[in-house]
């Protein structure tokens, strides 16, 4: 059925993400486009546009000033925070693939009585303030915390590991929190699995290591790129979880955009890093898709 010929109720159902998207997507973005191609300046709100309303493509272009792209480039703090907010992001992708396949294949595997309690337990963190449960790592990761009682109570270490204001804090604060995007749609891609696949493979001679490498793994691919996704996104823009259980050499770019936002009220230079994160972000997402819509076409 074409867009034409589809009920007024229909398109208007249709409409409405469209609209969305326009709204609380489109809409912020333009308006933090327009301020990266800013200056600073002492009123309020502390920047002063370029160019204002409908300009004209000539006139838009003559007033274009690039010179908060450029200090991003300049300086090393940026591309620097741009580069290890990457790395902490992708470390924590595959931390939390690492724990929620296996944790995903046995909900999935559970008898199905059991798997809607497995699911609650899942996402129970989210009925706690997102804030609090990183506080609670606090008082876990610190000196005298629980987790450095525990160890030494138990006669595994002879001092505390200090790993409170480390790299180790900040990924084992991000995997935790982030843990749930990965479970959840492994989870629902695992649950619709053939398990007459398997089977099969099983009467082939395969044995159950071969079977899973062979058939759950490329099948649940889509539950891993959807997971992927859902971690590494915004994991690289994490501004609370560094901040409070990282170091001074924990600059992720989150902390670089809070500091320019709120620190130094260059509203101007931070939506530039604001800008540059987005396309940063957007444009594999984007090349993936592409990708992925050629090789369903291809088939």
């Amino acid at each position: 059925m074409s867009a034409a010929s589809r009920p007024p109720r229909a398109r208007l159902v249709v409409a409405i993400p469209y609209l969305w998207l326009l709204a609380f997507f489109l809409v912020p973005f333009a308006i933090v486009l327009r301020m990266a191609f800013s200056h600073a300046d002492t009123a309020l709100p502390p920047y002063a546009p370029h160019f204002a309303g409908f300009a004209a493509i000539g006139e838009f272009l003559a007033a274009l000033d690039l010179d908060n792209f450029r200090l991003l480039a300049d300086d090393t703090l940026y591309w620097q925070s741009y580069l290890y907010s990457l790395r902490i992001a992708g470390l924590t992708t595959l931390l939390a693939l690492a724990i929620g396949y296996p944790l995903a294949y046995a909900m999935a595997s559970a008898p199905k009585s059991w798997r809607g309690a497995l699911l609650v337990l899942v996402i129970l963190p989210f009925w706690t303030s997102f804030l609090i449960r990183v506080y609670a790592w606090i008082g876990i990761l610190r000196p005298d915390g629980l987790l450095d009682a525990a160890l030494i109570g138990l006669g595994l270490t002879q001092e505390p590991l200090r790993l409170l204001n480390t790299e180790a804090a900040v990924l084992i604060g991000m995997v935790y929190s982030y843990l749930p995007f990965m479970v959840l749609p492994l989870f629902a891609t695992l649950e619709k699995l053939d398990r007459s696949l398997l089977e099969a493979a099983a009467d082939l001679g395969a044995r159950p290591w071969t079977a899973f490498l062979s058939v759950t793994v490329p099948l649940s691919i889509p539950g891993v790129l959807a997971g992927c996704a859902l971690v590494f996104i915004p994991a690289v823009g994490e501004f609370v979880i560094p901040d409070l259980l990282g170091g001074p050499d924990t600059i992720m770019i989150g902390k670089a955009l809070w500091t320019e936002f709120f620190s130094n009220r260059d509203w101007p230079l931070a939506s530039a890093v604001a800008v540059v994160l987005l396309v940063l972000l957007v444009l594999p997402l984007a090349l993936l898709q592409r990708a992925r819509l050629a090789r369903g076409g291809a088939a």
